[in-house]
């Protein structure tokens, strides 16, 4: 007969899936084009940053995000977000390119 796992192993096992499950969405995040300075998004202009920044959604959750600072950095925009809703941290890496002659 199979003895029965007590609730405090369950639900060990249950945190331990969970925060498995955080790394692996963290990693992919940083995998995804604008997750790191090797992968930035492209874009025509800089008026256009904090706009599509603020349309992105949160890997983890699903939130919306709070601007903080934007910086430049050897030729990247760096914008640094913090989730409304799990409140995570994180960078998002952009790259202005002129879409040619007028």
């Amino acid at each position: 007969m199979t003895r029965k796992r007590p609730d405090r192993t369950a639900r060990r096992a249950d945190e331990r899936a969970a925060r498995k499950l955080v790394r692996d969405r963290e990693r992919l995040a940083g995998l995804e084009r604008g997750g790191s300075a090797a992968r930035p998004i492209e874009v025509g202009t800089a008026a256009v940053i904090e706009v599509r920044t603020g349309a992105m959604k949160c890997p983890q959750c699903g939130g919306s995000y709070d601007l903080g600072e934007h910086r430049a950095e050897h030729g990247l925009r760096v914008v640094a977000v913090t989730c409304r809703v799990c409140h995570v941290s994180r960078q998002i890496w952009w790259r202005i390119v002129p879409a040619g002659p007028n």
